[in-house]
């Protein structure tokens, strides 16, 4: 017997496995890409101070702007999209900046993010919907060629989420259908996420080794505490929704007995 079942597709329901299944009775099933993945995900960079961090930031901006690279940054607020748009203006680069206040070239900004030298600095969820076409929205065939050899669109996100999807699906912005593309995470002691995460031990052993604030230090192992860390909020917050859900059902079971006894 073959049973009809609500079935969806999205590239990032993975991390949320296990909710989907207790929650609403629903397995995740990993579907391979159509071509090999080419994307190269870099270390996270973690500063001391976030103040170094944007220095930092737009220090590789500037670098892969140079180069002719295109670039899509994520921010995590508005106020931080602002912040480096200052940042990048100082420094006489051009850029597209996305949020909630001039959403309506939303499509347009993101579909042009592609192009030969592009800088778009976006909220993380910006802009979904819309494909990053590698020279722009309508490439000839030497556009695509030439950003293709510059390594495709850099993601740079400038601080990571409470929920690994989020920074999953900023980071799956780059690199479509077997294109190159690279991500990297600037992160600061100073971030949201980062002062939750036993920052402090970190900060003593940067400034044990005489680290500056502006220098960032490279490393697996904290990365690997970070998305630990990411797991333990994503665990809390799912609690908190399922409880929710729970107590929905009283109201429910209620509200329809309620309904039987009028009837």
């Amino acid at each position: 017997r073959f049973y009809k079942k609500l079935s969806g597709m999205t590239g990032t329901a993975l991390t949320s496995a296990e909710e989907f299944r207790r929650v609403y009775n629903l397995e995740v099933v990993s579907i391979p890409t159509h071509q090999p993945n080419a994307r190269l995900d870099k270390n996270d960079l973690i500063f001391q101070a976030e103040a170094g961090k944007w220095q930092a930031v737009t220090k590789k901006i500037k670098e892969l702007n140079t180069k002719g690279q295109p670039v899509l940054v994520g921010t995590v607020s508005i106020e931080k999209n602002e912040l480096l748009a200052a940042h990048l203006s100082r420094e006489g680069i051009k850029h597209e900046m996305l949020n909630a206040k001039n959403h309506e070239r939303e499509g347009e900004i993101i579909a042009a993010a592609g192009r030969r030298g592009a800088v778009t600095i976006a909220t993380n969820l910006a802009g979904r919907g819309v494909d990053i076409k590698l020279g722009g929205p309508t490439p000839t065939t030497e556009e695509y060629e030439t950003v293709k050899g510059l390594g495709g669109l850099f993601v740079l996100a400038s601080e990571r989420h409470e929920a690994r999807r989020i920074d999953n699906q900023l980071r799956g912005r780059s690199a479509r259908q077997g294109d190159p593309g690279e991500t990297q995470f600037f992160l600061s002691l100073e971030d949201t996420l980062m002062r939750v995460f036993a920052s402090e031990r970190i900060k003593n052993m940067m400034g044990r080794f005489g680290i500056p604030e502006d220098e960032p230090i490279e490393n697996r192992l904290v990365s690997r505490a970070i998305e630990t860390a990411q797991e333990k909020i994503e665990g809390l917050n799912f609690d908190l929704r399922k409880h929710l859900l729970e107590y929905d059902d009283v109201t429910n079971h209620q509200r329809l007995t309620i309904y039987e006894r009028r009837r």
